[in-house]
């Protein structure tokens, strides 16, 4: 027998599916990371928490809104089509519900924090939601997902001290390279679809093989900004065993995929990048009692 309770929790496993709910872990070793290293530690449990839930709840926002701009790409793109809202298994009120939550959610975490996080909440907001636009009118898309993953680590450091320092910006750029390069491959799959349809990418403007070339540049940077974060804060020796790790791992990811190759891309996405960030977290962490 169908009860509203199994509806309602059918629904909502849907909902953390379309969205990849289990992907936070991508961006919460990062905000993680701006914490620990702004308290210089482990900050306070009520920092701890609430940087939790407004990462977790930044992310949501961001991919529910994706999802909902571009359900008619997806729609017509066969790479997409089997999703929960163009596959019609989920309704758009069904999803923007889920970002209405999660901007509540969100704005009120950053309250609980400090002043500058509530003030600097909003603008956040616009970044994650608004990425999802840039494709319509320009290649730099890349850089402006970046962007909003990049608030990740801002966030966490500005959660625990109220500051934004050169040091957390560096962070961030870092992550910003990583996670844009990362974007640039994933775009390779759809240049076909990209041309006939008007969306923009650096794949598409410029070609794959000039994209792999600009995703291995920034992949570059990514490493150089963590060398400089370590150097800069004065860590001790087990940021660099974690920094060392995770720059080989970005090697190895661009030695599994290629512009004539791309079939190991979703094991380079899911499985390499979610262990950067743990490593990066992990060894920054242990450098603090080291």
């Amino acid at each position: 027998m169908i009860t509203a309770y199994s509806v309602s929790v059918t629904k909502l496993r849907l909902l953390l599916a379309a969205i990849r709910f289990e992907h936070s872990i991508f961006a919460l070793p990062f905000a993680y990371l701006g914490m620990v290293l702004a308290a210089g530690g482990l900050p306070t449990w009520w920092q701890f928490a609430w940087i939790g839930v407004a990462m977790v709840a930044a992310r949501t926002l961001a991919m529910s809104a994706n999802r909902l701009i571009d359900v008619e790409q997806d729609t017509l793109n066969p790479r997409t089509a089997a999703r929960a809202l163009p596959a019609g298994l989920l309704k758009r009120r069904d999803m923007l519900a889920m970002a209405l939550v999660a901007l509540v959610l969100f704005l009120v975490a950053a309250a609980m924090l400090n002043t500058l996080a509530l003030v600097l909440a909003p603008v956040a907001a616009v970044v994650v939601v608004g990425y999802a636009y840039v494709k319509r009118f320009s290649w730099l898309t890349h850089f402006v997902l970046g962007a909003a993953d990049a608030i990740a680590p801002a966030g966490g450091w500005i959660g625990v001290s109220g500051t934004l320092p050169w040091e957390a910006v560096l962070l961030s750029f870092g992550v910003a390279m990583w996670i844009g390069g990362f974007d640039i491959f994933y775009a390779c799959q759809d240049v076909d679809f990209d041309s006939k349809h008007g969306i923009h990418s650096i794949p598409r403007r410029f070609g794959i093989e000039s994209g792999f070339w600009v995703a291995r540049i920034m992949h570059l940077l990514t490493s150089l900004a963590l060398l400089g974060v370590g150097l800069s804060l004065g860590l001790t020796w087990p940021y660099y065993v974690g920094w060392a790790i995770a720059s080989a791992l970005l090697v190895y990811e661009h030695r599994i995929i290629s512009p004539m190759d791309l079939s190991r891309l979703n094991a380079a996405f899911f499985s390499v990048n979610g262990y950067i960030a743990v490593i990066v977290f992990g060894f920054a962490f242990l450098s603090l009692y080291v």
